[in-house]
């Protein structure tokens, strides 16, 4: 299934580095410009590559770049270091050729700071997103059939008699509190009132385990490769990038003393190459439809 630009968004502003690069590449789509991305020491390493140095020109693609990501307010992310340079060939290291030699890789490189916004309006913003999911999530309530005079008679009269009873039962145990006297419970025989009532302990609940970031990404590298059959719009080949992204980041958070490290580190380069595969697919669906 394919995912909603909305739940994109959500998850962009919640740190999500796979859901920033699908919103940044739908944004910047109609300017040639395809982006990349990873969390580097808690600075988002942002690759901005075109086939033109005019398509990347310095000035206006850093405010543009800015004004988006200022308005996804992606959590936890505040310092954006953009780099440009001209495409060329797959890189699955690409951070650690620019780091290793950025004069020959690079056009420019500008970091910025993102302009966090208050708390107050970070809540607004998160309510109202809950709010519009929470309206797509609940059905829609069917019209009240029309009710007939004699309905809402019978009905006035049993709510009134049973207000009355009520009214009366309250009386009763307000009269028996003040005389002293002990009622019965409703239901209750005298020979059954316990003298105390002792109190059921309440279990405390289990925290959840932490999430496997590891079968997280097996999860959804499988989902990915069967979307992948029948991927035919670049919507739908921009969301499988993003898959493949989110995959890659979840296999690199595998810790170091997990016996399953040395697979993940494995799979973290094949997820990024397919993530990268997907972006040119959308890329050549998008020229192929341009006049």
């Amino acid at each position: 299934m394919i995912q909603s630009i909305d739940d994109i968004v959500r998850q962009a502003r919640q740190g999500s580095v796979s859901a920033i690069i699908q919103v940044l590449n739908e944004k910047l789509v109609d300017s040639g410009i395809r982006t990349r991305a990873m969390l580097d020491d808690g600075m988002l390493q942002l690759l901005c590559e075109a086939e033109t140095a005019d398509q990347l020109e310095q000035t206006y693609l850093v405010k543009q770049v800015k004004q988006l990501l200022e308005g996804m307010s992606p959590r936890n992310i505040s310092r954006v270091n953009i780099n440009s340079r001209l495409v060329r060939e797959q890189q699955l290291l690409w951070l650690d050729e620019i780091k290793r030699d950025p004069e020959s890789q690079l056009l420019w490189s500008q970091e910025v700071r993102l302009r966090q916004p208050s708390w107050l309006k970070r809540w607004q913003d998160d309510r109202r997103i809950a709010q519009a999911e929470l309206a797509i999530a609940m059905p829609q309530e069917r019209p009240e059939k029309k009710k007939s005079p004699a309905h809402h008679f019978w009905r006035g009269l049993i709510v009134g008699g049973t207000s009355l009873g009520l009214l009366a039962l309250l009386v009763g145990w307000a009269m028996s509190d003040w005389l002293g006297i002990s009622l019965p419970l409703l239901g209750e025989r005298e020979g059954d009132r316990p003298s105390s009532v002792a109190e059921e302990p309440v279990e405390e609940p289990t925290p959840s385990p932490t999430p496997d970031p590891f079968v997280r990404a097996v999860r959804i590298a499988e989902q990915a490769a069967v979307e992948g059959r029948e991927a035919s719009t670049r919507a739908a080949w921009l969301s499988l990038a993003s898959r493949w992204q989110e995959a890659a980041d979840l296999m690199a958070q595998v810790a170091s003393d997990d016996p399953r490290h040395s697979t993940a580190q494995g799979r973290v380069p094949v997820y990024r190459q397919n993530s990268s595969v997907a972006l040119d697919q959308a890329e050549a669906l998008r020229e192929a439809t341009e006049p």
